[in-house]
């Protein structure tokens, strides 16, 4: 097993905010954590069309739009369904322990 596809604790899972996208960094990779729909979902924080942070942007019907031109990305796949984004960022396993958030930056498939 490489240490990418450890878990590794990210916040508690209190720190969130329904909504809310969260920032972290996982052996210096941007992550953005986000809570909604009663789950919770890890995506890479860079925008693929941009290379801006998405934990800037808005969360709604489980999509995270790119605050600077409006790409939006599925947060369980990672799949831009609005343009400029033609390319998907990735996404990321979560775990929850107690009040831990736990991710690993192995990709889903």
């Amino acid at each position: 097993m490489t240490d990418s596809s450890k878990f590794v604790r990210v916040c508690g899972l209190s720190e969130l905010e329904e909504d809310t996208p969260k920032r972290v960094e996982i052996d210096g990779t941007p992550v953005s954590v986000v809570q909604t729909e009663g789950e919770v979902f890890a995506i890479n924080d860079i925008c693929s069309h941009a290379n801006v942070s998405l934990s800037e942007g808005e969360v709604d019907d489980c999509h995270i739009e790119c605050w600077l031109h409006g790409s939006r990305f599925d947060l369980r796949s990672g799949k831009p369904d609005a343009l400029p984004a033609t390319r998907p960022v990735p996404v990321y396993p979560v775990k929850i322990e107690g009040d831990d958030v736990l991710v690993s930056l192995t990709q889903e498939s």
